[in-house]
């Protein structure tokens, strides 16, 4: 099975959009992948926005896309763009870091209008790092993702039946097996 980095590119530490990849990522577990998940906002911000290279999280980082197979990338959706904390740390990644990978990008947003955010602002700057395939992404609406009082995440059936789909594809794309697991609703 592969070895898949989950970043997320949200800023929050309350972020629906990091939520519903640590989800998604536990879909692709059961299918016998190797998940390691990054969150951006961990990373030192003087190391981001100064583009120190060599910071030791920052070489941990580049080094978690170079050991990855995939990676699935997943960024909340601001003035119909990627979040600038994703792209800090895009920025710092060597031009080809993607070279040979398959990729899956996620947004999440407030409104349809940005749905297209994935494919005008994110797949460029994707395809330009050397992905060797990106698969469809997917927009999910904010309002479809819900996190209760105890921490659980609940999608909305219809966009959880699309995410569903998208993973497994993804799944299959990067030599998953593909068994039939029930679609998450919750």
């Amino acid at each position: 099975m592969a070895t898949i980095l989950s970043v997320s590119g949200s800023p929050s530490a309350t972020s629906r959009t990091a939520r519903l990849l640590r989800h998604l990522d536990g879909r692709l577990g059961q299918q016998g992948h190797d998940v390691t998940p990054l969150d951006v906002r961990t990373l030192p911000a003087d190391a981001l926005l100064g583009a120190d290279f060599r910071h030791p999280a920052i070489v941990e980082a580049t080094a978690l896309f170079a050991r990855a197979d995939a990676v699935v990338i997943g960024t909340p959706v601001y003035k119909a763009a990627y979040s600038g904390l994703l792209k800090s740390l895009l920025d710092l990644l060597p031009q080809y870091a993607l070279t040979g990978k398959t990729v899956l990008p996620l947004a999440t947003g407030g409104t349809t209008a940005h749905v297209l955010a994935i494919d005008y602002a994110l797949r460029p700057v994707l395809m330009s790092m050397g992905a060797a395939h990106i698969v469809q992404g997917w927009f999910t609406l904010d309002k479809d993702i819900t996190v209760g009082p105890d921490g659980a995440l609940s999608v909305a059936p219809a966009a959880a039946e699309a995410l569903t789909a998208v993973t497994d594809r993804f799944s299959a794309a990067v030599g998953g097996r593909t068994p039939v697991l029930p679609v998450p609703v919750g």
